[in-house]
């Protein structure tokens, strides 16, 4: 068995999911893209904070995921918001139908990359959080920046 090291270059990153929901379980998928969204994702042109995944006739698409159109073409660019088919496993497939038919469950996109040289997503099948949860993550956000500043006048 040859080990080879995998190369992964970050493309985007929802920030705002981990305050918004309580992730509990993660799954890395691959895309179904067009060229010239490849191509945009190269150089950095994507935003997923909106974004979110569905199911759709036993597939998941992943909507409102915004990939810039490609700046050098003409004619065959892509639309930058169109639903891109999410590709997984039919097991995990099942296993995710299953959890998101229970209430409150819902797929959002934590990042966008690429792994040696397939575009990736990683989803998390997240819970959103009540209003006083949100107060608690960032009381201990808080907290933790606190610690870190007595951290680093002791030293």
């Amino acid at each position: 068995m040859i080990m080879t090291a995998e190369r992964i270059k970050l493309v985007c990153r929802n920030r705002k999911a981990y305050f918004e929901y309580t992730i509990d379980d993660l799954f890395e998928a691959g895309l179904v893209l067009k060229g010239t969204e490849v191509k945009s994702l190269r150089m950095g042109k994507a935003n997923i904070q909106d974004a979110y995944a569905r199911f759709r006739d036993g597939e998941i698409f992943l909507l409102n995921a915004n990939i810039s159109p490609y700046p050098h073409a003409a004619l065959e660019n892509h639309e930058p918001t169109r639903p891109r088919k999410v590709l997984l496993r039919r097991r995990e497939l099942k296993r995710l139908m299953g959890k998101l038919t229970e209430r409150g469950y819902t797929l959002i996109p934590l990042k966008l990359y690429f792994k040696d040289e397939y575009a990736k997503v990683e989803l998390g099948l997240a819970k959103g959080k009540k209003k006083f949860d949100k107060r608690e993550t960032i009381r201990q956000r808080e907290e933790q920046r606190e610690l870190e500043r007595a951290r680093k006048r002791r030293h």
